[in-house]
């Protein structure tokens, strides 16, 4: 049974070499993510380059993912990279400083508007949460704080608002820069850091379209915000991340088991594609294993119905950017061979296309009926992604002519692209050449039944209004 959960690798400057790259598809990558936040356009050329070379030669299809810096703020630079705040002590965000005048008294911000979003009594997080400062005044440009959790603090580390609410917008000018660049890569997905609400959706994907881009959007869940929006951006989206490191620094460790658990079902009832991210192999940035407790999170997340998988410095900058992912295979695969999926008829909305219906009824069929293998035939994709919303074990083959479909395909859970033009054949031929190529994979054998979905116009989108029941060795 081939591997359903789908993995996201991010690329950096340990897979700048082709054949790290290639032992990375071999070992299961199949969307890799390019961390704009990090490096610039000349390396990120370079690092499409390699990998689409990489991609011809193992003869892969694998998507490409964009993911903007958003609005991260930092504090600027200290004189001596680093200061030690000790508990008690009081510490100034000045918004007015130098760039790299700080020192143990004080310290500038990347945002000027700090100082008017927060209040005394406000707990500011820095460096992920491990420093803690209690906002006790605020006095023109400078934030004074006392230290709660002392430690060292280095450049440019990131601060977050405990409970959220920091007004900056999550478009920046690079964001908008870089979205232009993604049209040009032909980025596949753009993620957009810190949206608040489903404008801030809306907003990046009429940038990529009038940038000539037609890659789907992808809304990273990392603002306690974006949570009181849940439902707008779900609906506004193609995909959703659960970026669980500024997620929890805002809404608290407690919080974000139930927040991810919440995050999945709502985003499956919604027909969206789900990726679960941060420091999933977070101990395989230095040790060629994982720890049991990283099994057991990436194997939960897998459980509960997550498409894919993500992997951030384990394979940017890691020492084992390949095992890690044949690791992230492994679990994937030994998780799926327990998962258990309801096989009776999907409950809640009805449907509200032809071709959605079509879609859903034959997973149902499917599972009912001990179907092999699934073809469904794609223009777009949304046949195969609506397929991939039902819990199956029946493998979905998405046969599509158009290589940018293939390649967003790769992200959906169980679906498996293949490249098949439709329109150059009769149905009676389509059906026999599919089933001959499933079964020259050896996805299927004689006797074996098969579900073939297409529309009656071949080549049309959203045209899927046909469900065929065929048996393999008497395909007529």
């Amino acid at each position: 049974m081939p591997r359903r959960t789908k993995i996201v690798a991010t690329l950096g400057p340990v897979t700048t070499q082709p054949d790290v790259l290639a032992e990375m598809l071999r070992a299961g990558l199949d969307v890799v993510r390019l961390n704009l936040s990090h490096g610039d356009r000349v390396a990120h050329w370079q690092q499409l380059q390699l990998l689409r070379e990489a991609a011809q030669r193992e003869a892969r299809c694998v998507g490409i993912m964009l993911d903007l810096q958003g609005p991260k703020i930092r504090i600027e630079r200290f004189r001596e990279k680093a200061v030690a705040l000790k508990k008690g002590n009081r510490f100034i965000l000045d918004a007015e400083l130098a760039t790299d005048a700080g020192d143990e008294r004080r310290v500038g911000v990347s945002y000027k508007g700090l100082p008017g979003d927060v209040a005394p009594g406000d707990i500011l997080l820095l460096d992920d949460g491990l420093l803690r400062l209690q906002v006790e005044r605020v006095i023109g440009s400078e934030i004074h704080t006392e230290v709660l959790v002392g430690g060292r603090l280095a450049n440019s580390k990131g601060i977050n608002r405990l409970g959220g609410g920091l007004s900056v917008a999550a478009l920046t000018a690079k964001d908008r820069e870089d979205i232009r660049f993604a049209a040009e890569a032909g980025a596949d997905y753009l993620a957009v850091s810190f949206p608040r609400n489903a404008d801030d959706i809306h907003e990046a994907r009429r940038l990529l379209r009038e940038a000539g881009g037609h890659g789907g959007i992808v809304a990273k869940i990392e603002r306690r915000e974006a949570l009181d929006h849940l439902d707008a951006i779900i609906d506004a989206s193609d995909a959703v991340m659960i970026a669980r490191g500024d997620l929890a620094v805002e809404i608290g460790d407690a919080e974000l088991a139930g927040v991810q658990k919440d995050l999945l079902q709502k985003a499956q009832t919604k027909d969206c594609v789900v990726i679960t991210a941060t420091q999933m192999m977070q101990s395989m940035v230095h040790s060629p294993q994982p720890t049991r407790a990283e099994v057991l999170d990436v194997a939960n997340a897998i459980l509960d119905g997550t498409d894919a998988v993500m992997l951030s410095e384990e394979t940017a900058a890691g020492e084992h950017p390949v095992a890690v992912v044949e690791a992230m295979a492994r679990i994937c695969q030994g998780t799926e061979r327990y998962q258990r999926f309801h096989r009776g008829r999907e409950q809640g909305r009805g449907y509200r296309y032809v071709d959605e219906a079509i879609a859903k009824a034959s997973i149902d069929t499917a599972n009912r009926l001990q179907v092999k293998a699934i073809a469904a035939f794609t223009e777009s994709g949304s046949t195969a992604l609506w397929m991939s919303r039902i819990g199956t074990e029946v493998p979905i083959y998405a046969f599509t002519r158009h290589d940018a479909t293939q390649r967003r395909l790769s992200l959906y859970r169980g679906v498996y692209p293949r490249r098949f033009d439709i329109t150059e054949a009769d149905h009676s031929q389509v059906n026999r050449e599919v089933v001959g190529q499933l079964e020259s994979e050896g996805a299927v054998a004689t006797g074996d039944l098969v579900i073939i979905t297409k529309g009656d116009l071949a080549g049309v989108e959203g045209g899927t209004n046909t469900m065929k029941i065929v048996r393999v060795g008497a395909v007529p």
